[in-house]
């Protein structure tokens, strides 16, 4: 963020970070808000947020309520765990004598008796309260009681600069339920933040915002994706890798493994990206394990995104292989999360990676896999495109990123990879099933690494006796990438290799 905008004394923070973040600071001051969305999108929520952020700073807050009653109010804060000591709640919702035929106005028309009453209590309030921060809910309520679009529309231009007066930053709330909503709303108010419901076909409803509007601020747009839990809204701002432009390091990362090493000459490059690919099972996941094990041994910490397996899977089977994969979790080294997608959206998930690297300084990144990764995001068109800003950020804060796909099938010459990132990673390690003398084996091979050499021979690899094993190059055999190779030498077409494991 610009520090001449983060540190302008002008901005009212929204209570929520991440939609600071989005907007450069806040709100900026004695400026009127649009905060737009269907009902059930958070706009009340963020509303009592940013009244609650103004109190926090000793400024006087009013809400004014056309629709809900302040009990209804308390209970979503209830809910949230917030106390609202510091805002002053107006309830404006029609009295229950409205119902009576007797109290019917039927000389003037509706619109020019009850808007009348229901702005002049608002007006005394601000003059008793002097508040500097004002939300309104919902301007559906005020659209009715004005009757026409152009009454509607000179109201709330008069309430704009009448506020706007009285060092006023307020806060408009519209549920967009009116049939004939149009933009003349959008076009007097500063700024316009926009909240969306998503619904897939399957998992939980996905929520996201937009900043339509914002004068003369650079804020970031598109959309980013929001959730509503316990304590307010949580927003992730959209990951944009320039933002984040660093200088890193080129050292190079050890496995702990001197025979894979040597296949990497010396291992993975800091601040590069390594696909590692493969049929299920081939022993990708565990090969991953070990680079973080490895960063921890040197006192780095790790992340893990686990979409595929739980922890407890990995790490019974780093376990089984001597892998002390669990040691390095203990001392606080490695932290794994498991990832629903039928949950989590994709911008929560980056901003979680962000975290970490943020946070924590996590040197390697492990995401496994890619093919839970594309299930995490909607719309899969878009998957290259966050693909390429997640490993650009990572590489620019030096991380270490390497990502695990999974190709459909076991064996064949036709093996393929739903999400074909090759083309992004620096590096790639592909690790395929082969078989041989009524045996299943495994075969290990670089295919690329950019700004290095790399060994361009096929090794067989293995996970046996408590041990991840890489044996000697396959130079009799032919076809083994296909998964179904010829011997072409003469004796026992494993003794040179079983000789190098051991």
């Amino acid at each position: 963020m610009p520090a001449e905008l983060k540190h302008t004394p002008h901005l009212a923070s929204t209570g929520i970070a991440g939609l600071d973040d989005i907007l450069r600071g806040g709100f900026v001051q004695r400026r009127l808000y649009l905060v737009e969305g269907v009902p059930g999108s958070g706009k009340t929520t963020l509303a009592l947020q940013f009244l609650m952020a103004g109190v926090a700073q000793q400024e006087p807050a009013l809400y004014v309520t056309l629709s809900e009653t302040e009990e209804e109010l308390r209970s979503v804060c209830d809910s949230h765990g917030w106390q609202l000591d510091g805002v002053t709640i107006r309830e404006l919702t029609p009295p229950e004598s409205a119902l009576e035929p007797d109290d019917q106005n039927t000389i003037f028309h509706p619109s020019e008796v009850e808007l009348a009453e229901a702005i002049r209590p608002i007006l005394r309030e601000v003059e008793r309260l002097k508040p500097t921060r004002v939300v309104f809910d919902s301007l559906s309520e005020l659209r009715l009681l004005a009757g026409t679009a152009l009454r509607y529309r000179r109201q709330i231009l008069a309430l704009k600069h009448y506020f706007a007066t009285r060092n006023c930053t307020v806060v408009m709330l519209d549920d967009l339920t009116s049939n004939d909503h149009e933009l003349q709303m959008q076009s007097v108010a500063h700024g316009v933040v926009r909240l969306e419901q998503i619904q897939p076909e399957y998992g939980a409803d996905r929520r996201r915002l937009r900043v339509a509007k914002y004068r003369g601020v650079p804020f970031r747009g598109g959309f980013h994706d929001y959730a509503i839990r316990t304590g307010g809204l949580e927003v992730f701002p959209r990951l944009v890798a320039a933002e984040h432009r660093s200088r890193p390091t080129h050292r190079v990362l050890s496995s702990g493994m001197a025979e894979f090493d040597a296949l990497l000459k010396g291992g993975i490059d800091e601040g590069t990206s390594t696909l590692i690919v493969g049929a299920s099972g081939t022993g990708k996941s565990t090969l991953a394990a070990q680079f973080v094990v490895a960063a921890a041994g040197r006192g780095e910490p790790s992340a893990m995104f686990l979409f595929d397996e739980s922890p407890v899977t990995l790490l019974g089977r780093c376990r089984a292989l001597d892998i002390d994969l669990s040691g390095a979790v203990d001392r606080g080294l490695v932290t794994i999360r498991q990832v629903d997608p039928g949950e989590m959206a994709p911008g929560e998930l980056l901003h979680a990676i962000r975290m970490a690297v943020e946070t924590r300084q996590c040197k390697v990144v492990v995401i496994d896999s890619l093919n839970g990764y594309l299930n995490a995001t909607p719309d899969e068109r878009f998957l290259a495109i966050q693909l390429h800003e997640l490993l650009m950020y990572l590489g620019q804060q030096g991380v270490a990123t390497i990502l695990v796909g999974a190709q459909n099938g076991l064996v064949g010459s036709r093996m393929e990879t739903p999400v074909d990132a090759s083309y992004l990673a620096d590096a790639v390690v592909l690790i395929r099933y082969f078989e041989s003398k009524g045996q299943v084996r495994q075969a290990i091979s670089i295919m690329k690494k950019r700004g290095g050499p790399h060994e361009r021979t096929i090794r067989e690899f293995r996970l046996e006796d408590g041990r991840v094993r890489v044996g000697a190059v396959l130079r009799e055999f032919h076809g083994v990438l296909p998964g179904v190779p010829e011997y072409e030498g003469a004796g026992d077409p494993w003794a040179e290799s079983q000789n190098a494991i051991r």
